[in-house]
């Protein structure tokens, strides 16, 4: 068999353009497969960051069961230190009950903040793996592949809860720790109680704060949970305003006017200075408006007997003056309005109280005016006046 043989100038040529069109080639492929792997990636990262959503969901249903189930029990140790606490040893030993349910919602929270961490890290990592998509798409449509790394900007993780709702927790949660602490076998148990009940009652607050910033409410819920604590509020601050502790705006917010107020009558009454309606603070709040109350109704006591003193003297009330507002007395009251000249609203207002001051100087200043009986058979104005006066 016969090997034909190339002249070396034919074979160069032939090598020459072998060896262009490989590397004509390998530019073609090489552009192609960098689009290939960064779509790979891009798929890639999106089921990723689906895993990690996924994984997020998961953790926070976790915490909020976990939330839920501390809450429960920081209501249920309250109502054990005012219900069945017998010893302070009873009340000391009632606080181990809160650390199985406390570290489960510490452990569920750190794997939910963990969660939402990855979350974030995948949503950037799919980002960067867009960017070097683009970038090699852009390399195939020049004919020339891009140089440099992905552009994209990272963003990072936003927190789960406001830090202020974090602090009080922390701040809550020290409150108690060293509440437990602080009961020995010699502390009072009125006074172990107290403490307990307040950093108990304090710790639930911004819990339960906490629960609704993370989003364990449903929006329902979540209505239902700020209308009963407008509510709570609206009638807490009447209460404060009434006995005297509170004088901003009544608008149902837990605020820091509210705080100061319940802090105010913690320290009246010696409590625990929490700014929390605990049991102690409550009872001292109903104290106060049954004090308050009782002074008021005293007055107004006082006030009805003077009226019907005053129209008893000037012939207008045959009733006894026992403080009691009747029907009659109102008659009374408009009668003599009408023999004074006022609009006879059956009240003792400032019109009457004004016109009775002007017939007593009047009768002063003529003591021998003769009386003059009305067509009712009543005393004339200046009648009253002399019998007021």
């Amino acid at each position: 068999m016969r090997r034909t043989v190339r002249p070396p100038r034919i074979v160069g040529l032939l090598c020459l353009s072998a060896i262009a069109l490989a590397f004509g080639g390998c530019g073609s492929g090489s552009s192609d497969s960098q689009v290939t792997r960064a779509q790979a990636q891009v798929t890639a990262k999106q089921r990723a960051l689906a895993d990690a959503k996924t994984a997020f969901e998961q953790s926070s249903t976790a915490f909020c069961d976990a939330a839920q189930t501390y809450v429960v029990s920081l209501d249920r140790y309250g109502d054990l230190l005012n219900a069945t606490a017998a010893t302070v040893g009873d009340v000391r030993d009632a606080g181990q009950d809160l650390a199985s349910p406390r570290q489960d919602a510490t452990a569920a929270a750190e794997k939910a903040v963990e969660a939402n961490q990855a979350v974030t890290d995948a949503e950037n990592e799919l980002a960067d793996a867009q960017a070097a998509l683009k970038q090699a798409k852009k390399g195939t449509a020049s004919g020339s592949p891009k140089s440099g790394g992905p552009s994209s900007t990272h963003a990072t993780a936003p927190p789960l809860v406001p830090s202020a709702t974090v602090n009080r927790v922390k701040a809550a949660d020290s409150q108690l720790e060293a509440a437990m602490k602080g009961v020995t076998n010699q502390t009072p148990l009125t006074r172990a109680s107290q403490e307990f009940n307040a950093a108990a009652v304090a710790l639930e607050m911004s819990w339960l704060r906490l629960f609704a910033d993370a989003g364990c409410l449903t929006d329902q819920q979540q209505q239902q949970a700020e209308a009963a604590v407008r509510d709570y509020t609206t009638t807490l601050q009447q209460g404060l305003a009434q006995a005297g502790f509170y004088d901003a705006q009544v608008d149902g917010v837990y605020g820091p006017a509210t705080v100061d107020a319940v802090k105010a009558l913690q320290q009246a009454h010696g409590l625990p200075v929490t700014g929390a309606l605990d049991k102690a603070t409550e009872a001292a709040l109903q104290a106060e408006l049954q004090q308050v109350g009782g002074a008021a109704a005293q007055e107004a006591v006082a006030s009805t007997a003077a009226v019907q003193q005053t129209l008893k003297l000037a012939g207008f009330w045959d009733g006894p003056v026992d403080g009691n507002w009747t029907p009659a007395l109102t008659d009374a009251v408009k009668e003599c309005q009408r023999q004074l000249g006022v609009d006879p609203t059956g009240t003792v207002d400032a019109a009457t109280i004004a016109a009775l001051e002007k017939a007593i100087a009047s009768a002063r200043e003529s003591p021998s005016a003769t009386p003059s009986e009305s067509s009712s058979g009543s005393p004339s104005a200046t009648t009253t006046a002399s019998s007021t006066g």
